[in-house]
């Protein structure tokens, strides 16, 4: 039998404007993050040695093997839907510098594997820009939530959840990745615990779908929600919809309604 095999999927390596609600970090971070290809049968964070991302100047920071907590902000995700581990780590020493990042992943066998990209901040720039001139817009416009709750006796399957886009606010492109969890307020949020991702990478590379994400202003959820049971979602704004090529991501204000 052949041995297990570590082998980066993607990565992310880019700004984050994080505008949670009742946060410690900063609005200006950044963030680095590995995917790994699925390894049937295998757990990966127990084959993998180290995982490090290092770029300019010097700059080096090391992943943590562990479960990803809102406390850390360090650690492992896992992806039931596709059997995936990946890895993210969130900076709060403001905005990248440009240049070129890679991050690297060691194995216990003594296998390595490294995937590099270049960060670009005219890009951040302008879609941070854009979301702060109509960032109360948006938040206003996000149904469900406390403003805009469902009503009673509405159905807990194929419920949607709407916003408006940087496109109807600002007139930029610009990508969309849901994240709907059980909760109540943000601190709460467990992205390890998923009720449904609206995962549009793998829409993209999957479906080869190189719209997917983009100025999306809704999702379908068609899991069917618990009854009477606090749930929050956040959406965040991307770049593009190949992680690679993301040079930032917007952190929105969670949204939260309790379902029927």
């Amino acid at each position: 039998m052949a041995k297990p095999e570590l082998k980066i999927f993607d990565i992310m390596a880019c700004n984050v404007y994080w505008d949670f609600d009742e946060t410690v970090m900063p609005k200006e971070t950044h963030k680095f993050l590995v995917a790994l290809s699925p390894i049937p049968g295998v757990v990966a964070p127990d084959i993998i040695e180290s995982i490090r991302a290092y770029g300019p100047n010097g700059y080096e920071v090391k992943f943590a093997n562990q479960k990803f907590n809102n406390d850390t902000k360090n650690g492992w995700f896992f992806d039931p839907w596709i059997n995936n581990y990946w890895y993210m780590i969130n900076l709060p020493t403001g905005f990248m510098k440009e240049g070129e990042y890679t991050i690297e992943v060691k194995g216990k066998d003594g296998s390595v594997d490294t995937k590099s990209r270049m960060q670009k901040n005219a890009p951040s720039d302008e879609v941070v820009n854009a979301y702060l001139k109509t960032r109360d817009r948006i938040y206003e416009s996000f149904s469900p939530s406390k403003k805009n709750p469902l009503k009673s006796g509405s159905p807990r399957k194929d419920v949607k959840l709407s916003w408006s886009t940087l496109r109807d606010t600002a007139g930029l492109d610009a990508y969309y990745v849901l994240r709907l969890a059980a909760a109540s307020k943000p601190k709460e949020f467990d992205g390890n615990n998923l009720t449904w991702f609206d995962n549009i990478y793998l829409q993209r590379y999957s479906n080869n779908d190189l719209a997917a994400g983009k100025n999306r202003n809704e999702v379908v959820v068609n899991s069917e929600l618990k009854p009477k049971t606090d749930y929050g979602y956040f959406v965040e704004i991307t770049d593009s919809n190949i992680a690679g090529n993301a040079n930032i991501c917007v952190f929105q204000r969670h949204a939260f309604f309790t379902s029927p």
